[in-house]
């Protein structure tokens, strides 16, 4: 079900427009409601709320005006006005049960009080409608950052569990200090930030009564202003990345759960916690043939298998980083670990010739040093292609391809890689 109605908002949703679709519907029957504004396949999902306390509305003008720029390249925009429509229509913190939504959600919840009461958490976890939409919504769009306004306390909350360098570069843009809060219990920022490590969601509390509309535009240019940082919240900083996709739509989409589903006994198509980075060479001398290759989409030579093979990232010999895919998504390169590893290709025909390259070298170990702070991955888990096998993630289902590998980065080579990593 999530995956239709994900599927719905994209195909509702053109690049080039802003147009709102509804994600669940409130205790009332009021439409939640997102609008998508951007490239639907743009690696970094920006996730904005104005308000999920009905009596904290200040943020919708900032949703208004972020609603009308253009974000940018490589970005996409999901855009919630309110999660909680009851609460505004009359004027409450509470959604229309009498339920505190920013203590309703499943981390860290406790019971206590009774409805309307300033911070009743509702009967139980995910009580309500709209929690439980919201979920749903953050599960589909998987966002890369996401801020939640609130006020009045004229403050960016340091968010714990998660990376804080966005929060602190949105707060110097706004002029409003950083600081931590109290560890409320049932958070959707909490939540969020367990659910998916190395993401960010934090609270922007801004100040009493209505936005002004200088102040607005402000709020919406700095959120824009944190996307390049927003995957930097522990390691290195991110490379400069040229978003280059190759075809990755809903068909490939489906040939990888099926083919998950085969070598791995479960049918996903996404990449949800990477533990592995694995560096290939393309075995040819040109970037337009390796990225032909892989848009291709094309049967395993051997296997007769879809989808083709593919690459997150391919670095050319001038040392220009092209993302192909979407970190979201898994990517066919290496066997037995395409459901945990980011894949990472080389234009070049042998490891000496990669390696014999000081800007394609540098571009290689700068990138892998981005992601392993991203995702938390150690150097040893950094690994060539012929090293696919030890691996304590290597795992394959079909057996005429358990031990099926390539020699492309062998161990020689990946200990001075490593080496260099460090």
């Amino acid at each position: 079900m999530r995956a239709a109605v994900l599927a719905f908002l994209i195909a509702l949703l053109a690049p080039a427009a802003a147009a709102a679709a509804g994600f669940g519907e409130s205790v009332q029957g009021r439409s939640l409601e997102v609008t998508r504004v951007g490239d639907p396949a743009a690696p970094v999902r920006l996730l904005v709320v104005g308000s999920i306390h009905g009596n904290e509305t200040a943020g919708h003008a900032v949703i208004a005006r972020l609603r009308r720029l253009p974000p940018p390249p490589g970005v996409q925009l999901w855009l919630v006005r309110t999660v909680n429509p009851d609460g505004v229509r009359h004027g409450t913190r509470q959604n229309a049960r009498g339920v505190d939504l920013n203590r309703n959600f499943p981390f860290r919840w406790a019971g206590s009080g009774r409805a309307f009461d300033t911070y009743y958490p509702g009967r139980a976890p995910a009580s309500e409608p709209e929690t439980r939409a919201l979920q749903r919504l953050i599960s589909d769009v998987d966002p890369s950052l996401t801020v939640f306004y609130h006020q009045a306390l004229s403050l960016v909350n340091l968010a714990p569990g998660a990376g804080n360098a966005p929060v602190r570069a949105y707060a110097r843009r706004v002029g409003l200090p950083a600081r931590r809060l109290p560890r409320y219990r049932g958070t959707a920022t909490s939540w969020q930030n367990r659910r998916a490590p190395g993401t960010t969601a934090f609270v922007v509390e801004l100040p009493a009564g209505p936005l002004a509309r200088g102040a607005a535009g402000r709020h919406a240019r700095a959120a824009l202003a944190l996307t390049p940082v927003s995957a930097q919240a522990s390691g290195a900083p991110a490379p400069p990345i040229e978003w280059d996709p190759i075809p990755f739509g809903a068909e490939r989409r489906r040939q990888m759960r099926q083919y998950s589903r085969r070598h791995y006994g479960e049918a996903k198509a996404k990449l949800v916690e990477p533990r592995v980075i694995v560096e290939h060479y393309t075995a040819s001398s040109s970037f337009s043939s390796a990225f032909n290759t892989f848009a291709a989409n094309a049967q395993d030579v051997e296997f007769g298998e879809l989808p083709g093979v593919c690459a997150h990232f391919l670095i050319d010999r001038d040392g220009a980083i092209h993302q192909l895919v979407s970190l979201r998504w898994r990517c066919r390169h290496t066997v037995g670990l395409n459901d945990s590893a980011i894949g990472i290709e080389h234009v070049g025909v042998s490891d000496a010739d990669v390696l014999g390259r000081p800007r394609q070298l540098a571009a290689s170990l700068r990138l892998t040093r981005w992601l392993q702070g991203r995702f938390g991955i150690p150097a040893r888990d950094v690994i060539g292609h012929s090293e696919s096998l030890s691996s304590p993630y290597h795992h394959e289902r079909v057996r005429a391809m358990r031990m099926r590998t390539h020699g492309d980065f062998g161990a020689a080579t990946m200990r001075r890689y490593r080496a260099r990593l460090g």
